[in-house]
């Protein structure tokens, strides 16, 4: 089913009045999100718009002064995907997909969003794995890979890595496979929790991007997060740093500890990632990459 045509909350909804043109029925659905309380509601409203009207941004331009095309777009589709978001819910679930490193990945409420930070992951892992194993293969494990948009992106950019994939989630594996089947990935997808499948293996690369949020601060998230983004991929425990301990102790179960292995981390958790990586021993090497805000992002160990 297009995630378009689900149908709409109990709420009273938003209503297409009959005559207007794209502009003044942006600027209707636009004011309704706001009075929602909406954030961003003009870029929501564009971006919903487009996707219903299948135009691209030149041809949403010009077509501004037009009348709104009842004839060839479903104006029910448009009035239910506006009243979603005007229920908070993000335009990346109502549309059914996000784009991430130039490939477009399914995302249903199943997985988190992916974020553009998480770029800046797989972009370092890429460069660190091309100065490891310029030429060979290198075998990854991506862990909580929910979309599955790091072990993809991973693939699709450097085919000859060997890449794994897990997650404790069905309902992500399912949206994971999907992803790869679609854009023509061959990645090898196991279901556990953290390493516990992977007993026994070895890996060269080991990242994740695994849920960081302390518990008590995810009530204080924006609603679109809270309220819609599946739970056991924010709550990282008590401090959100439960996650990076229990990997740390589960790195037991493979052979050896990857040669890379590298952390998505949340807002002030950089120093004790790095910390725990130092004390485990393996890596000479542990490095902090800042996002473009100048947070410690992201934590690397290189051997």
């Amino acid at each position: 089913m297009n995630p378009l045509n689900r149908a709409r909350s109990g709420r009273s909804g938003f209503q297409l009045r009959d005559g207007l043109t794209l502009r003044e029925a942006f600027a209707e659905a636009s004011s309704f999100l706001r009075e929602r309380g909406v954030e961003e509601a003009d870029e929501n409203t564009r971006l919903l718009l487009k996707e219903i009207l299948g135009m691209s941004g030149a041809e949403y331009v010009m077509a501004l002064r037009d009348p709104f095309p009842y004839e060839h777009a479903d104006a029910e589709r448009w009035e239910n995907a506006i009243t979603r978001k005007g229920d908070g819910e993000p335009a990346q679930y109502i549309l059914g997909d996000q784009e991430f490193y130039g490939f477009v990945f399914e995302v249903t409420p199943d997985v988190l969003i992916p974020r553009p930070e998480t770029e800046l992951l797989v972009e370092a892992v890429l460069g660190h794995a091309k100065t490891l194993w310029p030429e060979g293969s290198a075998s990854v494990l991506d862990v909580g890979t929910g979309s599955g948009a790091i072990a993809v992106s991973l693939k699709l950019l450097r085919p000859e890595l060997e890449v794994t994939a897990s997650d404790i989630s069905p309902g992500a594996l399912g949206v994971a496979q999907r992803n790869a089947q679609r854009l023509g990935a061959e990645v090898t997808f196991g279901e556990g929790n953290l390493l516990e499948p992977f007993a026994g293996r070895a890996f060269d690369i080991l990242v994740s991007n695994p849920p960081y949020i302390p518990a008590a601060d995810i009530e204080e998230l924006q609603p679109e997060v809270r309220d819609f983004e599946p739970r056991g991929a924010l709550d990282g425990g008590l401090d959100g740093l439960w996650p990076y301990r229990e990997i740390m102790k589960q790195l037991d179960l493979l052979q050896h500890d990857p040669k890379l292995i590298a952390f998505e981390l949340g807002m002030g958790q950089a120093d004790a990632v790095a910390e725990m990586l130092r004390g485990r021993g393996s890596w000479s090497t542990v490095e902090t990459v800042f996002d473009l805000a100048g947070i410690g992002r992201h934590v690397i160990g290189i051997i």
